[in-house]
């Protein structure tokens, strides 16, 4: 990894690093390049609701942390202006899913960002749209 490169994922990293709820979900990053990120999940039987399929709040958190990775992408500290979720498909626990947020567009202190949820074998589970907001506090 150069010095650019780990310069531009440093404010991911130590964001990560503070974040306690991913860590209970025991969210993994797998990619945290500025204005692209890919984040997994294993589904554990305590994310699973009362139909015995993988509760919504977890699959949005984990687009949610996919898409929070993506937007911090410098030393600015952005936060969701809003979000929304689709789901696709029904999982169950012992499944793992992927998140892979890319970002759309961003221009002055708003950006736009699609992530989208699979499954272990690719096939769609959700999709998510968040909008961003970088504010004038920095890491």
């Amino acid at each position: 990894m150069t010095d650019a490169a780990t310069d531009a994922t440093a404010p991911n990293r130590a964001m990560m690093e503070r974040d306690r709820a991913s860590a209970s979900l025991g969210l993994v990053v797998e990619r945290d390049d500025p204005g692209h990120a890919v984040v997994s999940m294993r589904v554990r039987e305590d994310m699973t609701n009362g139909f015995d399929i993988t509760h919504g709040g977890f699959v949005f958190a984990l687009a949610d942390t996919a898409f929070a990775i993506a937007c911090n992408e410098d030393e600015r500290v952005t936060v969701a202006a809003g979000a929304d979720i689709t789901f696709l498909k029904a999982t169950v626990a012992g499944q793992t899913l992927t998140a892979t947020a890319v970002r759309r567009t961003r221009s002055g202190r708003t950006g736009l960002y699609d992530v989208s949820v699979v499954d272990e074998h690719g096939d769609p589970v959700a999709e998510f749209r968040g909008r961003s907001l970088s504010t004038n506090r920095t890491l």
